[in-house]
């Protein structure tokens, strides 16, 4: 703040309190100190002159004393002879006054930063909206293929079961199919020569293992007649270079059927459960003449019933020959349907056996 001047010893005050009416009275000027000179009364400037501030302003010839030390100049106004104070002099430069040193601008914040971040982040944001969108397309995808993947095994899978099926079907017709060689293969292991004395013939293990260990058989009475006759068990098997002997258990002369037992564990053929029907195809396996595993294919020819004091037949076609007798008659299903027991004489294509449910009912083997 500017020093306070003090009024002249004896002045009125400079301020008064403004009446009531609200008008200002004029103002005093206040008397000039005793110590100071006034100058003639040219002006408040003193005479106009031309100085440092143009036409008017003051300078050193007006009169006006330099303040007195320590005493600045009055706010606003230029010193006295148009001299400037300077910063080197020890007082602050004002702004504006001439001959100042213009302000020092302050530069402006850079905001290249800023903008380049932003950019940045927006470019960021685009490139994951970009990336976002992609990956659920690629997600769509990827469900539309696992869909059509998931139809196109349900459609294979629906034809593998057709194939399956189909491949049971073709494996039941071919199992129902008649394959003599298929039979052959699978009855010969089961099926020996008899050699009953000086007589010779056919017998087939049958039905499970007997209960001491050894195998059940069937062949023909007249094959071992006449060693049962003679009061004789003993009878031999033979295959091959191979020679068992074997024990004649039971006979039924009336069916022309014999139980034969022997030590030797050898796998039973499996008996039909049904009866043999009339041209259903069949396989006869014997010894005839005493040559082993021979085959022979027929079909059924008819079924004849008992007569004269002998058990129903099954009448066959496939060639028989003596040595047959006692020897399986096998079904397509390698099932035994009967026992080979004799041909006509003095014809052809006729064969009979003795349907194996005879057999078993009468020795319970089976």
């Amino acid at each position: 703040m500017p020093p306070r001047v003090e009024p002249y010893p004896g002045a009125q005050p400079t301020w008064s309190t403004p009446p009531t009416g609200g008008t200002v009275p004029p103002r005093p000027v206040p008397a000039p100190r005793a110590d100071r000179p006034v100058p003639p009364n040219t002006g408040q400037w003193g005479t106009p002159s031309v100085g440092q501030y143009g036409t008017g302003a003051p300078t050193a010839a007006s009169g006006y004393p330099p303040a007195a030390p320590g005493f600045p100049a009055a706010s606003g106004y230029p010193p006295p002879g148009g001299v400037q104070p300077s910063a080197a002099a020890g007082h602050p430069v004002q702004p504006g006054w001439p001959g100042a040193a213009p302000p020092a601008v302050r530069p402006a914040r850079r905001r290249w930063p800023a903008v380049l971040a932003t950019l940045a982040i927006v470019a960021l944001a685009a490139v994951a909206g970009l990336q976002a969108y992609q990956l659920d397309r690629l997600g769509q995808r990827l469900a539309e293929t696992d869909r059509r993947l998931a139809q196109a095994q349900d459609g294979d899978g629906a034809r593998l079961d057709g194939l399956d099926e189909r491949a049971a079907a073709l494996e039941k017709q071919a199992g129902a199919a008649f394959n003599p060689e298929a039979v052959a293969s699978a009855v010969l292991p089961s099926v020996f020569r008899v050699r009953a004395g000086q007589f010779t013939g056919t017998a087939f293990a049958v039905g499970k293992p007997a209960a001491d260990g050894g195998t059940n058989l069937f062949t023909n009475f007249h094959v071992v007649e006449a060693v049962w006759d003679g009061g004789g068990r003993e009878v031999f098997l033979e295959r091959t270079s191979q020679r068992f002997p074997a024990t004649i258990v039971k006979v039924d002369k009336t069916n022309d059927v014999a139980h034969l037992r022997t030590s030797g564990r050898f796998t039973g053929l499996v008996t039909a459960p049904a009866a043999a029907k009339s041209g259903q195809q069949i396989v006869v396996v014997g010894a005839p003449l005493g040559l082993e595993d021979s085959v022979t294919t027929g079909v059924v020819s008819a079924l004849r019933p008992a007569q004269g004091g002998s058990g129903p037949a099954i009448q066959f076609d496939a060639p028989i020959n003596p040595g047959n007798s006692g020897g399986p008659v096998i079904n397509g299903s390698k099932q035994v349907v009967g026992i080979a027991t004799a041909k006509a004489r003095n014809a052809e294509g006729i064969g009979l056996a003795v349907p194996i449910k005879v057999a078993c009912d009468g020795f319970k083997i089976c």
